[in-house]
C-alpha cells in the first residue's frame, strides 16, 4: 500500500493520512451483492473489519466468507433496512460484541415500482420510502452512539445520480434518493463538532441487478448510453468502492456533507 503523507501547514500538525482502516469496524447495509458488495471487499482489503448485512443472509455469508478467504476479517448477520425491529436488532447485537462502530456505508436500497409516477401504488411507495430512507435514516442514527464511543465516525449513503436529475418512470425511487442526499447533511451539520463525517455517493448506470431491466433490450440500452453517458459505458459496481474507501479513510477527515457524484458524465 501506498501511503499519501501530508506536510505540516496552517492549521494542522504533522500527520500521515492515507487508506489503511486496519482497526476500524464497518457496517456495509446492503452488502450481499452488487455495489455493497463491491465496497465491502474494498474495505475488507483496506483492514477494516466488515460486517456485512443485508435481508438475505446467504449472499453476505459468501461476501464475508470472500473477504477472509484474502486474509481480511468479516461477519455476517441480517438486517432488513426496510424494518425498524430488524435494524435496531442489528445495532444491538455491533454495541453488545464490539461497542463501537466507525464506518457506516447505508447501500440497501429497491425500486420495485417503473412506471408513471402518478401510479405509483400505494405498497410500492411505502416499500421504496422505507428501504430507501427510513432505514438509512434510523441506521445513521443508531450507529451516532457507537462511533461516539469510536471517537470518530463516517456516514456513508449511496445515493444516485436520479437525486439530480429524476430518472424517467422512476419518481418515487428518485424522491428517495434526493432526500437521502438532504439526510447526509443533516447529520453531517449536526455532528461535525464531534468528529462524525457524514457524506453521499451518487452513482450513475451501474451494472447491477437492479438495473437489469435496462439490459433487456441491448439495442436501447446502447442507445440510452451513447446520448446520456459521455463515456458511453455502464459502471462497473468496484468503479463506486474507491470513492468510499477515501469517505471512511482518516484521508477525508476535513470531508462532510458532500456528493460525489460517479456517472461517467451523464449529469453533464
Amino acid at each position: 500500500m501506498v501511503l499519501a503523507k501530508t506536510n505540516k501547514s496552517e492549521g494542522g500538525d504533522v500527520s500521515q493520512h492515507d487508506f489503511d482502516l486496519t482497526g476500524k469496524i464497518a457496517l456495509i447495509n446492503g452488502a450481499s451483492r452488487g455495489i455493497g458488495e463491491a465496497i465491502a471487499v474494498r474495505l475488507g482489503a483496506a483492514g477494516a473489519h466488515v460486517i456485512c448485512t443485508s435481508r438475505k443472509l446467504e449472499g453476505c455469508q459468501a461476501v464475508a466468507k470472500k473477504i477472509t478467504s484474502a486474509g481480511g476479517s468479516a461477519e455476517s448477520f441480517v438486517c432488513h433496512a426496510g424494518e425498524l425491529a430488524s435494524i435496531n436488532e442489528a445495532i444491538a447485537t455491533i454495541t453488545a460484541k464490539h461497542k463501537k462502530l466507525h464506518i457506516l456505508v447505508n447501500n440497501g436500497a429497491t425500486n420495485p415500482y417503473y412506471g408513471p409516477v402518478a401510479d405509483t401504488p400505494e405498497w410500492a411507495f411505502d416499500k421504496t420510502i422505507d428501504v430507501n430512507l427510513k432505514g438509512p435514516f434510523y441506521l445513521a442514527a443508531g450507529v451516532v452512539p457507537l462511533m461516539r464511543a469510536a471517537g470518530s465516525g463516517s456516514i456513508i449513503n449511496i445515493a444516485s445520480v436520479n437525486a439530480i436529475v429524476p430518472g424517467q418512470h422512476q419518481g418515487v425511487y428518485s424522491i428517495t434518493k434526493a432526500a437521502l442526499i438532504s439526510m447526509t447533511k443533516s447529520f453531517a451539520k449536526e455532528y461535525a463538532h464531534e468528529n462524525i463525517r457524514s457524506n453521499a455517493i451518487l452513482p450513475g448506470f451501474t451494472d447491477t441487478k437492479m438495473t437489469a431491466v435496462f439490459k433487456q433490450d441491448k439495442a436501447a440500452l446502447d442507445g440510452l448510453l451513447r446520448e446520456h453517458v459521455p463515456m458511453n459505458r455502464m459502471a462497473h459496481p468496484d468503479e463506486m468502492a474507491g470513492a468510499v474507501l477515501y469517505l471512511a479513510s482518516d484521508s477525508a477527515s476535513y470531508t462532510t456533507g458532500a456528493e460525489i457524484v460517479i456517472d461517467g458524465g451523464h449529469l453533464l
